[in-house]
């Protein structure tokens, strides 16, 4: 919801005015039942015989990130506009990851005055 924008107010479906998510600690992620031993992603290259299947436990051991963006790609649009959404949704293994919040203008002009403060 948050990525395709039907929060909004000013939403249209035509085009992308979703929010950027930032998804940390993806290696923690766990699963119900028996996914973890049964869950398998596949991927095709359009050649003969070469679809390469990827048990889940292997998935979680090299790229637990991809996990959850082939989740959350399934629910979006399968169109140019889906597309276009996956690339506002950033999945980072541990913790740390490099994006900063956006800072309000009131807080803005409490450093500017700390700052001018400081100067005198």
């Amino acid at each position: 919801m948050v990525l395709m924008g039907k929060h909004k107010a000013d939403f249209v479906p035509h085009l992308p005015s979703g929010d950027f998510v930032i998804v940390v600690n993806a290696s923690k992620i766990e699963v119900t039942g028996k996914k973890s031993e049964q869950k398998i992603y596949k991927r095709h290259s359009q050649y003969p015989g070469n679809l390469k299947q990827i048990p889940y436990s292997r998935m979680m051991e090299r790229t637990p990130e991809r996990i959850i963006e082939l989740a959350v790609r399934g629910m979006l649009p399968k169109n140019k506009l889906g597309r276009r959404m996956l690339t506002r949704l950033k999945v980072y293994e541990g913790p740390e990851h490099p994006h900063t919040a956006q800072v309000i203008g009131s807080e803005r002009a409490e450093t500017r005055d700390r700052d001018e403060e400081n100067e005198d």
